[in-house]
């Protein structure tokens, strides 16, 4: 977190559930350090808006978007089975700071 800090990003996570199932599920995993945003209300708005709805779950895609300060997304991966290497990520925001 502290490396993402350095580079003056800020990490959100957003998930389709109400915030208190996202809260409870963020304490079964031990706590995340991030804030988690809900996506419940209209259910999937911002994940259909991103392309990361899958319509026929109802739920959001494993992704992971760099949105410069004007709001322009800049890198976007989806994950499937598998987590982000942050070391990866790191790399790419380093490329896109220049």
């Amino acid at each position: 977190m502290k490396s993402f800090e350095e580079k003056n990003a800020q990490i959100l996570g957003l998930g389709v559930d109400s915030r208190p199932s996202l809260n409870a599920w963020a304490t079964t995993l031990g706590g995340i350090r991030h804030p988690l945003l809900s996506d419940s209300w209209p259910r999937g708005a911002v994940s259909q808006t991103y392309g990361v709805l899958n319509e026929d779950s109802g739920m959001s895609l494993r992704s992971l978007f760099i949105i410069d300060p004007e709001g322009i997304v800049r890198y976007r991966e989806t994950y499937q089975g598998t987590l982000p290497d942050p070391n990866v990520i790191l790399a790419e925001l380093t490329t896109l700071q220049g």
